[in-house]
């Protein structure tokens, strides 16, 4: 363990909290101004000192990408450890690196899980490895932790649902990391393979999720799908864990290792805490510091207490889900009717869903249990009717109508680069590897 991170309990107030902050920030801003982008924005004079954050410049995901590849690099090559690009479909790579010592703070954040992260444990990893930090993240945590890692990697011929589902039952695993969304198509492909989540998995005993926005609903639907608790974090590849869930079941910002705001675009002023999109500030990274950074995921953050005792601020991260489409002169959000969908009851079998906005008309279509479709159906279709007061035409498809059965139980083709074939072998196999 890195002694000069900040633990949990190292403060018992805000207070305590805040001038740790404080107390970090100056450091934070001088390594930020080794790099040639916040070089540039502070000027010739000394880095700003903390009591000055509030009048920078917000840093924005274009920054990162005009500053492509190492813009905001703040050491020497010499010293990187691992470089990545995020996601987004922008058509710009945005780009991210890190030392071995900020690996330190990146793996110790991810590794802050209330059921605890042990040498007994086998994780799963289902995030994407490639550029992205993901897989990564969750790889380094487990095995600083000593826990074996079952590297599952996602988006890849070489782990599809049908391998997941055989790894999670034969290797008794006790722990995955996923978006919530894998743990329905797991269960979907359990089902498939004749086991059943609840029971014939006994080894699992919590699921760690992150990577999209998570309602009440669809969580509890998961966790009493599997039989074990949903444990939630929120993140970024440009950042790393920037906030985790609590004993009582609350999001966390993890601001001893970060400064946070809450950015109003129709005021363009920033607060400590309310509705609004995240901005953070590192304080222990030294590769790319980043300065009041805009994730422009909107969020709600509050520094009530909670029961847990963390004195952390607490954060509901509602992203793209907070945007809706309006029908019959009402506002949509996926949140909303999230909500509803998962509201349904559990023997309905609804895991699997979309609905498209029209002007007049919501059109959802649900995969539901074919004995209770019809009835799945009139019951969504008055949900949104009484509390979202818009038009809907609900249809219920059998299993397998929205998720095809034959991909859950499908294994690809992986081969290695082979031009020679025998008389009896398949040569279009050849091109496989592409």
């Amino acid at each position: 363990m890195n002694a000069h991170l900040p633990q949990l309990g190292d403060w018992t107030s805000a207070e305590e909290l805040l001038a740790g902050q404080e107390k970090q920030l100056a450091l934070s801003l001088s390594w930020a101004a080794r790099s040639p982008f916040y070089a540039k924005r502070f000027g010739s004079g000394p880095a700003p000192a903390g009591t000055d954050l509030a009048g920078l410049e917000l840093t924005s995901k274009q920054d990162l990408r005009d500053n492509y590849p190492f813009g905001l690099l703040a050491v020497e090559r010499e010293r990187l450890a691992t470089y990545h690009e995020s996601s987004g479909t922008a058509g710009q790579p945005t780009p991210s690196y890190y030392t071995a010592e900020d690996w330190q703070d990146l793996a110790e954040r991810f590794a802050r899980k209330h059921v605890g992260l042990t040498p007994a444990d086998t994780l799963l990893v289902r995030t994407p490895y490639a550029l992205l930090l993901t897989g990564h993240l969750a790889h380094a945590a487990a095995r600083l932790n000593g826990a074996t890692v079952v590297p599952g990697d996602n988006r890849s011929l070489a782990t599809p649902c049908s391998r997941i589902v055989r790894a999670l039952h034969d290797l008794e695993v006790t722990l995955t990391w996923s978006m919530p969304t894998e743990c329905l198509l797991w269960a979907a492909g359990a089902r498939a393979a004749g086991y059943e989540p609840g029971r014939d998995f006994p080894a699992l005993r919590a699921l760690f999720v992150g990577g999209e926005p998570l309602t009440p609903a669809r969580r509890s639907r998961i966790g009493r799908l599997w039989g074990v608790p949903v444990v939630e974090e929120y993140g970024s590849t440009e950042t790393g864990t920037l906030a985790g869930e609590c004993p009582a079941g609350r999001l966390h910002l993890w601001a001893d290792r970060a400064r946070f705001e809450v950015y109003d675009p129709a005021t363009g002023r920033c607060a400590p805490e309310g509705s609004g999109q995240l901005v953070v500030t590192t304080l222990y990274r030294e590769a790319m510091p980043l300065v009041r950074y805009n994730l422009e995921d909107t969020v709600e953050v509050s520094y009530e207490e909670c029961p847990c005792g963390w004195q952390l601020p607490t954060v509901t991260v509602l992203g793209r889900s907070a945007f809706g489409y309006p029908v019959g002169g009402r506002t949509v959000t996926q949140h909303r009717l999230e909500e509803l969908v998962f509201g349904l009851p559990d023997e309905d079998e609804v895991l699997f869903w979309r609905a498209r906005a029209e002007p007049d008309v919501l059109r959802v279509e649900i995969e539901a249990a074919a004995d209770r479709a019809e009835g799945a159906a009139d019951r969504l279709d008055r949900a949104i009717g009484d509390r979202l007061g818009v038009p809907a035409r609900v249809t219920a498809l059998p299993p397998g109508g929205l998720l095809p059965t034959e991909l859950l139980r499908a294994m690809p083709d992986v081969v290695k680069p082979r031009g020679l074939f025998g008389p009896d072998e398949d040569w279009d196999k050849a091109l496989l590897y592409q």
